[in-house]
């Protein structure tokens, strides 16, 4: 589904996802005019002005929600989950009047729990808030993004769904929905921290060949062109199995074998197990602490 250059989308949080999103937003063919932005810091607003001209901004969160008193259609929540709850009742009574598509890129916030602080201010007989949940990865600032998306279809609709999706894809190579909202747990723990993932590996890869005696901006060049490359190989091949694109590179008593072994020695394929579970299990803990808790950062 293409957007609708007509639709009204606006941010509450001018950060690095925001910014990316917005990126893509207007690098489609997104009217600058019909995307707004709030974020406390005037500085970071500058900065969006200043890369997107024409984008409306604020100071206030409800001003966004509001559009200029046209109601936006869609509202990206695109702030920390620690500040989520106040953020979240803070435009309550906005949301209600307006009644956009809320797309939520917090980490670990339970469905659940945005509804419940989205709706207080709420009149008793109003329809709940349209919530989806959206986990995005930061190469989406180089329009390289993964997502992953969830939404509960008693309150979504599928036209909702359609339009959330549209957003996504303006930023996201490849996004997918997933049918339980558990499952976004391992979304953040494969795609969304995978980046980090891939830069330690790019550290160690670099400090290797520098220590070897290579200098190092020629190893951080090929370290990363080599881990882009190997990337789109994989995702030209999305129906070959991982193990397969790598015993196609590995001959037998070569260089390539070689350091797989020290891998298998060292139980690295375990390694990246154990680190996706621990991410996983984070974005859930995430949500106990900040969800059903409320804002608790001391446990963080």
């Amino acid at each position: 589904m293409a957007l609708d250059q007509t639709v009204k989308i606006a941010f509450i949080g001018g950060g690095q996802m925001a910014r990316a999103m917005i990126g893509g937003l207007v690098a489609a063919g997104h009217p600058a005019t019909n995307i707004y932005v709030a974020e406390p810091f005037q500085a970071a607003l500058d900065s969006v002005s200043s890369s997107f001209p024409g984008v409306h901004t604020s100071t206030n969160n409800n001003d966004a929600v509001s559009f200029n008193g046209e109601g936006s259609n869609v509202l990206v929540l695109a702030v920390k989950p620690q500040v989520m709850k106040g953020v979240a009742e803070g435009i309550s009574v906005a949301l209600e009047e307006h009644a956009p598509v809320v797309v939520s890129i917090a980490a670990g916030i339970r469905l659940v729990d945005l509804s419940r602080w989205m709706s207080a201010s709420f009149k008793p007989d109003s329809k709940q808030p349209s919530i989806v949940r959206v986990m995005p990865n930061t190469p989406a600032l180089v329009n390289e993004g993964a997502s992953g998306l969830f939404a509960d279809s008693t309150t979504v609709s599928d036209a909702q769904k359609d339009l959330a999706f549209a957003v996504c894809q303006s930023f996201s190579k490849m996004a997918y929905w997933v049918e339980k909202e558990v499952v976004l747990d391992i979304v953040t723990g494969v795609s969304g921290s995978g980046p980090a993932y891939f830069f330690y590996l790019l550290e160690a890869m670099e400090n290797a060949a520098v220590e070897l005696g290579m200098p190092r901006e020629v190893a951080r060049g090929l370290a990363a062109q080599t881990c882009l490359g190997a990337g789109k190989m994989a995702l030209a091949q999305l129906e070959t199995d991982p193990a397969i694109l790598r015993r196609n590179v590995t001959s037998p008593k070569g260089t390539t074998e070689a350091g797989i072994k020290v891998f298998d020695d060292l139980g690295a394929k375990k390694i990246m197990q154990d680190v996706v579970i621990a991410a996983t299990k984070r974005a859930d803990e995430l949500g106990d602490i900040l969800g059903s808790q409320g804002n608790v950062p001391e446990k963080l």
